[in-house]
């Protein structure tokens, strides 16, 4: 309470303020005191010399005087010419002393000076004692601030200390220039500078960074947390790179390039990188591979890994993986498999190989699922060092490449990475079970895999591969004794006369393409084995599109006979064999590749520039698979659209091969472009399209914080206020709630089937219910209806034309007895079940204009047992459907699909005009209470401006609904099934336009129990036919629901 007694001495103390209107003054001090007119009253200066200070420069007695006087007294003490003693009087006795203050007065050095007249009334305030740990404490932040200011220097630079109107340019580069008293600083400063410079000067210029050895070992830096492609160079000059699931993967062309890659999947050909992929290989006897993978797949969803043609090595494979004796619950994720041919048929106890190639976000679960099936958690196999290739290639003498340092030392060159860039040593990559003997080897980046669409790969594949020639006798010996230590494995290869007549078979079947005019006439799957030259030695001079030529086929009746056995059979088993499948050749093909380096000084060489490169027996030869890829099979429209070729090839051959593809003509795609090859086939696209999967709802999870972040940053006026458009999740598809409530309404109410074109009474009730008026809950009629416990009462079995349908007694089950169980919401993959409901909702054609009649007879007649049977078994379950809209418009992704009303229907049937109804308004209950609380938040901010105390409540108040977004719905999702006027029965993942059919196409899920709901309620002419509409419009959309199988 005593520490301000010496700052109102100071300013009371006859101390005098400079005012612009005082008289007696100059020029320069009426300038000063304009400047000095609005600075504080406690700021005082001598009335002898007011401009005092504005130097900045003080003399040392000055400044000692100043300092003892603020340690005495806080701050700065003005005596007056009067009687000291009565001016001291209240001041403590020590101070009072004539000894004391003589003492001060030669200290102080003619700091102090006295006022006109007495001051005495200025003392009576004044303490008789000082507590110097209060006072200490009270000026603790002032000291703080004045260390700080000594110790800590400014920004600022030394020119800077100079006014304006004193500073020149020459000053920076000249320290003489300045005045003496900045000359020290400057000169410090300047030396600083100089080091600085001289160490940024150290850093290499760009021409020096892009020095193939320096930008090499950049490169290798920036692979060490991310996985490059071998094309990722190419790609990142021409695309938007992205990454994802640890890999720098290529997303959409810079260019705009949309329709050219829909008609080059179409017409032409379109080239994607899947290298990014993961293998693994399992090795074993065959019956202990079946034996370990059986309970991973179930012959009810398709394919397995025990199919007779897959099995003998002679087409690929997909299925679905689920945990062991999981289905059809818990799923991993698709995958692709492939089984090596066997060497020979007969022998049962021969050692196989299988190659599973799964997405990178599938991998991990994948691998541990194998490891618990094949019994491989033994001590795994250490991991070879990180695969690098540098050049083979003696260093001619006179080049540029510097082979010793200052120190004479010889310089380690730097090596391209090839492979995994980001494993971890320490890391496993092999496992071996000592029970059943199977090896898990994860082959990730060791083969690379390039996919063709379009109905012309097979001619690009047909110009860029030319199988191997093979080689003579003397040929063999002369590769054998060459230069090169490492051993000749193709010699070896031509040296049995057995693998010699099986290439020349393989090259025949890829003679027999020419004469293909689609990759789709090919039997789906079918694998071709080769071994091709290097395919650079073949590049033509400028980019020309492969066509076939009809001309050049000229084939007999025996070729055309084999081209229909191509088409039927596909490839014979043996003509699948390859090399590849051993590690040792695909080592040895990747480490002896003839560098681009050594390439081009060959061709320089020449006498003919432009002419083909003739290597003999030192040209490389590259084992490699092809693999078809059937395209469209869903469905009956469009069979075959998006059919081609798969090229599997070592690591370190990627640009070889990419580049002689690119120079055929062909346009080349990214994630987007494989979203929408996946999307007009109609199938579900990885990790997207799974929800029921670990990747799929982690995918989910990300995308919805990246679209509310984005959603975010727009203001409230230029976004949508999704809460006014009745959509509760705009971000994401609510799967689990969706089959949780249409669990609950369909174990509440009886399901009555419609078996001819009138509807019943009840049928138009329950479909009148649905247009019910905003703010009608009816999750509430849902829960007040399963309180009377209606339990179905099972019927006997029904025989349909496919087969038998067990009828199952149902369960009634409440809202929280299925939110207290642990299952989750599933996908129906039964083929059988599938057929049922495709034949139910009565496949047209895209548009909807007319009824595709079926070769066979439906299955199975919807009856009431048989609805009832399939609610009962497959309660949460979701059906992968499309939607085709009818009229004009287009689905986005997360449209809700609703089922129409009677009324809906024979309004649109009467007016052709009426594109369906509209979704009325909702009402935004979040919108106050957001106002509210930025209205407190505010208020809270200006009282701690004013207090200080407002902190604490603002903090509050804006922890209190943090979740709150104007525009979104803040809590978790409740009634997503009956929150709008029509029942909701799925969601769009993605929709589009379609460029195929020429009108909006969606590709989603829908619940099974309400698909089953809505099929029963409407007539057998109107089935299948629902509402669509997007997350920010309140306008329906009819269209037509499809299930493909």
């Amino acid at each position: 309470m005593y520490h301000n007694f010496s700052l109102d001495f100071a300013i009371k103390s006859g101390g005098t303020k400079l005012t612009p209107d005082m008289s007696g003054i100059n020029r320069k001090d009426k300038k000063y005191a304009k400047k000095m007119r609005n600075q504080p009253s406690n700021v005082t200066f001598t009335s002898s010399d007011p401009g005092a200070g504005r130097s900045g420069i003080e003399s040392q007695s000055d400044v000692n005087s100043r300092d003892q006087q603020r340690g005495l007294h806080g701050g700065y003490c003005h005596r007056s010419q009067g009687s000291d003693q009565k001016h001291f009087q209240n001041v403590p006795k020590f101070i009072n002393d004539a000894n004391y203050r003589d003492q001060q007065r030669g200290l102080h050095g003619g700091y102090c000076h006295r006022s006109q007249g007495s001051d005495q009334k200025h003392f009576q305030n004044v303490p008789k004692f000082l507590y110097a740990r209060d006072f200490a404490q009270h000026r603790a932040a002032e000291i703080n601030a004045m260390l700080k200011a000594v110790v800590h220097k400014s920004n600022s630079q030394f020119l800077q200390s100079l006014p304006p109107h004193l500073r020149r340019r020459a000053m920076s580069n000249n320290a003489k220039r300045l005045p003496r008293r900045l000359r020290e600083i400057a000169k410090k400063e300047m030396e600083k500078i100089a080091h600085l410079k001289k160490e940024q000067s150290k850093s290499k210029s760009r021409k020096a960074r892009r020095r193939h050895g320096n930008l090499l070992h950049e490169f290798n830096r920036r692979q060490r947390k991310n996985i490059w492609l071998e094309t990722h160079i190419w790609h990142a000059k021409r695309f938007h790179m992205v990454k994802k699931w640890g890999c720098c993967l290529a997303d959409k062309p810079t260019a705009k390039s949309y329709r050219a890659c829909y008609r080059a999947m179409k017409q032409k050909c379109l080239l994607q990188d899947l290298s990014y992929y993961c293998c693994l290989e399992l090795s074993g006897t065959q019956e202990n591979l079946l034996k370990a993978l059986s309970p991973l797949s179930s012959w009810e969803a398709g394919t397995t890994f025990a199919s007779v043609d897959c099995l003998s090595g002679k087409r690929q494979g997909s299925l679905v993986l689920y945990k062991a004796e999981q289905y059809p619950a818990k799923p991993l994720g698709p995958i692709v498999f492939l089984w090596r041919p066997k060497a020979e048929p007969e022998n049962q106890s021969e050692n196989r190989q299988l190659w599973i190639w799964a997405h990178p976000a599938l991998k991990t679960e994948a691998l541990i699922e194998l490891q618990l099936a094949c019994q491989c958690s033994d001590a795994p196999l250490p991991e070879p060092a990180p695969s690098e290739c540098s050049s083979s290639a003696p260093v001619r003498a006179g080049s540029k490449r510097k082979l010793q340092d200052q120190a004479g030392e010889e310089v380690i060159p730097k090596k391209k990475i090839i492979g995994n860039s980001t494993r971890d040593p320490l890391k496993p990559v092999s496992w071996t079970s000592l029970t059943t003997g199977i090896v898990i080897e994860d082959l990730t980046m060791e083969i690379l895999r390039y996919r063709l669409v379009g109905p012309l790969s097979h001619s690009v594949i047909f110009e860029v591969l030319q199988p191997a020639l093979v080689l003579e006798d003397s040929e063999a010996k002369g590769e054998v004794m060459g230069a090169r230590d490492v051993p000749c494995w193709w010699s070896q290869y031509c040296g049995k006369s057995e693998d010699v007549d099986l290439h020349h078979r393989q090259g025949d079947f890829l003679q027999l393409l020419s004469g293909v005019a689609s990759p789709a006439e090919i039997s789906a799957g079918s694998i071709l084995g080769l071994t091709v030259r290097d395919p650079r030695l073949n590049i033509p001079e400028s980019r020309t599109p492969a066509l076939p030529d009809p001309s050049e086929f000229k084939g007999s009746t025996h070729d055309l006979e084999k081209i229909k056995e191509l088409s039927l059979r596909g490839v014979p088993t043996e003509c699948a064999q390859s090399p590849i499948w051993d590690r040792n050749i695909r080592n040895i093909v990747t480490e002896n590749k003839i560098s681009e380096q050594e390439l081009n000084q060959m061709k320089s060489k020449l006498l003919v520039p432009g002419s083909q490169l003739n290597l003999g027996p030192r040209e490389s030869k590259i084992p490699i698979l092809l693999v078809q890829q059937p395209g469209k099979r869903a469905g009956k429209e469009h069979i075959g659209w998006g059919s081609g070729w798969d090229i599997l090839i070592p690591k370190g051959w990627g640009m070889a091969f990419w580049i002689p593809l690119i120079y055929r003509g062909i346009r080349v795609g990214g994630l987007q472009e494989g979203a929408k090859h996946s999307q007009y086939q109609g199938i579900p696209c990885f990790p997207d399209d799974f929800p029921d999967c670990p990747a799929g709802t982690r995918h989910c999870e990300e995308t919805e914080k990246e679209l509310v972040e984005k959603y975010k940053r727009y203001p409230p006026a230029k976004r949508p206020n999704y809460v006014h458009y009745g959509t509760m999740t705009p971000f994401r598809c609510p799967w689990q709630r969706l089959v949780e409530e249409w669990e609950v309404k369909t174990n509440a109410t009886d399901v009555t089937p419609t078996a001819s074109g009138k509807d019943p009474e009840a049928k138009s009730e329950g479909l009148n219910s649905s247009m019910k008026p905003i703010g009608v809950n009816e999750a509430e009629v849902c829960k007040q209806s399963s309180d009377e416990e209606k339990t179905l009462e099972p019927k006997e079995e029904m025989e349909q034309g496919s087969g038998n349908i067990t009828v199952l007694e149902p369960k009634t089950l409440s809202i929280e007895d299925i939110s207290a169980e642990s299952g989750h919401a599933s996908i129906l993959r039964s083929r059988k079940m599938l057929r049922q409901l495709s034949a139910w909702c009565q496949p047209t054609s895209s548009c909807g204009q007319r009824v595709k009649p079926f070769a066979r007879s439906l299955p199975g007649q919807m009856t009431t047992d048989v609805v009832n049977s399939i609610v009962c078994s497959l309660p949460r379950f979701l059906v992968w459907a499309k939607v085709s809209l009818l009229k004009k418009g287009s689905p986005d992704a997360n449209a809700m699909i609703c089922i129409p009303s009677n009324e809906d229907l024979q309004l649109i049937a009467s007016d052709a005009k009426n594109c369906a109804p509209q979704e009325p308004k909702h009402r935004d209950p979040f919108k106050r209470q957001i106002k509210t609380l930025k209205d407190k938040k505010k208020k809270a901010l200006s009282e701690d401006l004013e207090s200080g105390s407002g902190v604490q409540d603002s903090q509050l108040v804006s922890n209190r609904r943090k979740d709150l977004i104007l525009g979104l719905w803040p809590d978790q999702p409740k009634d997503v099934m009956s929150h709008c006027s029509r029942l909701t029965i799925g969601y769009v993942s993605h929709g589009d336009f379609s460029l195929n059919v020429g009108c909006g196409e969606g590709l989603g899920f829908v619940s099974l129990s309400g698909l089953l709901h809505m099929l029963s309620c409407q007539p057998a002419e109107k089935r299948g036919f629902v509402l669509v509409r997007n997350p920010a419009s309140l306008q329906y959309r009819l269209a037509k629901l499809n299930i493909e199988v």
